[in-house]
């Protein structure tokens, strides 16, 4: 009898095979089933407005997730994640309008020529870390948004260039519906790929370099290698993302990709949870849709104080500091670990122990 009154308090691994299962219960699977469904249905009862900013954030988790296996992973700070992101949207804008390329070709291109910009970039990760890595990002955000700026032959300088939805055979992703389709399958897929990352042995390097990188390299680690592979491996992605919103939005201009982009791709990872996946997603959505949650918030206001319409705007941007600030003091962990914290209180409740 008393085993009827007895709940699971954990998921205990007992044996490598369980360690490095993807699933590790059938109510796993079927969460992620049910979260799936979701996914795929949410065109179906939310308007044309609220599709897209879905897409926006799909795009932004998708470069989120990027960041978040450099920094969260490999613990190196990066402030040029809004130039890789000009460097994957100027790539594929080219390819496409310039040399006719198709998407499907111009796509997974543009995150190579990223990874190869980064790794570039990342190679003085050898001998800098903390601060100095980051003022040394920094240097690759200005001499990228530099060169777009400048290099008018090819980027259009600060005109930008001019691009079109991709198309398959004759079907276009004109809509908002279909391309929401297009960057959810991509987001799975780099979801799918960074859980796996994890569990080999270049992910389980990757941590060993973000915890004590001189007692990684004691135990054979090739610290050079491994840091120069996280940035490639969050360049491309960051580069896919890149692409994805340079088609979305069917243009690039250097002023899109300022240093403040590279602050919210910070801004994501910091509140959704450094080195995790989930949190990425969750703080790409938090950070996408925070503007628009004040912009409704602030035209409510104005309706009855239309003196005050200046002093609202400028609240916006302190709302957005004083978000990451108040996480950063109250929950380091990001909007990951509190969900993880709710989900251990239903677990356990209406226990206490």
């Amino acid at each position: 009898m008393r085993n009827l009154f007895v709940r699971e308090c954990g998921n205990y691994k007992t044996t490598y095979k369980n360690d490095m299962k993807l699933f590790g219960t059938t109510g796993d699977k079927v969460k992620w089933l049910i979260l799936l469904l979701l996914l795929f249905t949410v065109p179906f009862y939310v308007s044309n407005y609220w599709v897209g900013l879905l897409t926006l954030c799909a795009i932004s988790a998708i470069g989120a997730i990027g960041l978040n296996i450099l920094t969260g992973f490999t613990g190196q700070i990066s402030i040029g994640v809004g130039a890789f992101l000009g460097v994957g949207g100027y790539t594929t804008a080219i390819l496409t309008t310039t040399y006719g390329l198709s998407f499907w070709i111009s796509l997974p291109l543009a995150g190579i020529v990223t990874a190869l910009v980064g790794g570039l970039f990342g190679i003085p990760s050898l001998r800098l870390k903390g601060l100095y890595l980051a003022i040394a990002t920094l240097a690759a955000q200005v001499i990228i948004t530099f060169v777009i700026s400048r290099w008018d032959s090819v980027t259009g300088g600060t005109a930008g260039m001019v691009l079109s939805r991709p198309s398959l055979g004759n079907y276009s992703f004109v809509s908002n519906t279909s391309y929401y389709y297009l960057t959810l399958i991509i987001l799975l897929l780099t979801v799918l790929y960074a859980t796996n990352l994890l569990r080999t042995r270049v992910g389980r390097a990757f941590l060993a370099v973000r915890d004590r990188d001189i007692a990684a390299q004691i135990m054979g680690i090739n610290l050079f290698y491994y840091k120069v592979l996280a940035f490639i491996i969050s360049s491309f992605f960051v580069g896919i993302a890149g692409a994805l919103l340079a088609h979305y939005t069917m243009i690039v201009s250097p002023e899109l990709y300022n240093i403040h982009v590279s602050i919210q791709y910070l801004a994501m990872i910091l509140i959704g949870g450094l080195g995790s996946i989930f949190g990425s997603i969750l703080g790409a959505a938090f950070i996408t849709l925070l503007p628009v949650g004040l912009n409704s918030i602030v035209d409510f206001l104005t309706v009855y104080m239309p003196d005050f319409y200046q002093l609202f705007s400028a609240f916006k941007e302190f709302v957005f500091g004083l978000a990451i600030i108040l996480f950063l003091i109250f929950e380091p962990g990001g909007l990951a670990h509190i969900w993880q914290n709710i989900k251990n209180y239903f677990k356990l409740w209406p226990f206490s122990y």
